[in-house]
């Protein structure tokens, strides 16, 4: 298990934009992760009246797939920035996470991956309800 202090230097999510609190386990075909951070006052995606968007789900299993796309690298492989570019059949079961409970399990299991880019297929829990799910792209910039 990761605590939140050991996947801080591993994606660029930093500071309260790292979403996550722990990794529960992973291997080379995905990962669980766990997330209260979403429920922080000081969470930056945050609307000016104080509610979440379940929009938010996305991008806190976008952080788990950054995460497990770094713990599989090759130790001495370069972390590439990767951009979120397609979902598919994608579902947010709830509108906003006000009034949510618990901490999300976040499930992101790695469909196909290569240089160039990763497919995922996620899930988004709270309490036993699937909050999110879909599919992801993920495009990795260019080496340098």
């Amino acid at each position: 298990m990761l605590a939140r202090e050991q996947i801080l230097p591993l994606i660029p999510h930093a500071g309260a934009m790292c979403l996550l609190d722990a990794a529960q386990s992973w291997d080379t075909g995905g990962i669980i992760c766990l997330s209260t951070r979403y429920a922080q006052p000081d969470n930056p995606l945050r609307r000016a009246d104080g509610t979440l968007g379940a929009a938010c789900l996305i991008e806190i299993a976008s952080q788990a797939m950054a995460l497990h796309g770094r713990l599989c690298a090759a130790d001495n492989a370069q972390p590439r920035p990767g951009f979120l570019v397609s979902l598919r059949e994608t579902t947010l079961h709830i509108a906003a996470l006000n009034g949510t409970e618990g901490p999300l399990t976040i499930t992101a299991r790695q469909l196909l991956g290569n240089a160039r880019g990763a497919s995922y297929e996620f899930s988004v829990n709270a309490a036993g309800n699937i909050l999110a799910e879909g599919r992801t792209m993920v495009l990795f910039e260019a080496p340098a």
